[in-house]
């Protein structure tokens, strides 16, 4: 990759790293997500967790947007749930969701 994607050579670096190097990269892509597919998922999240570099590789499936297969130890749900969490945490609340939130019963305890 080079400079028009936004990525050079130090971007993969921690792919070096990677326990996932030297394995069929069929196993980080199953197809459906129940059965063997989700057996498949399982068994690619377990050489994840194994793997030195496991945060790195969330880190870059996050920031990428990567909505199919395994990457850093979780599958497409479990990366879209960590982004809703973040996007909430990072938007900032207009002044009547505070109004309200402070009106509320409880006032400002309430999430």
């Amino acid at each position: 990759m080079g400079p028009d994607t936004g990525y050079d050579a130090d971007t993969w670096q921690w792919l070096r790293h990677a326990a996932c190097v030297g394995v069929d990269p069929e196993l980080f892509f199953p197809v459906g997500d129940s059965g063997p597919a989700s057996e498949q998922a399982e068994h690619a999240k377990e050489v994840c967790h194994s793997c030195p570099v496991e945060r790195e590789c969330l880190e870059w499936a996050l920031t990428t947007n990567r909505t199919s297969g395994v990457w850093g130890g979780t599958d497409e749900d479990e990366r879209r749930r960590l982004r809703r969490r973040s996007d909430r945490r990072r938007a900032p609340q207009s002044s009547s969701t505070r109004a309200r939130q402070s009106s509320a019963p409880g006032g400002s305890r309430r999430p």
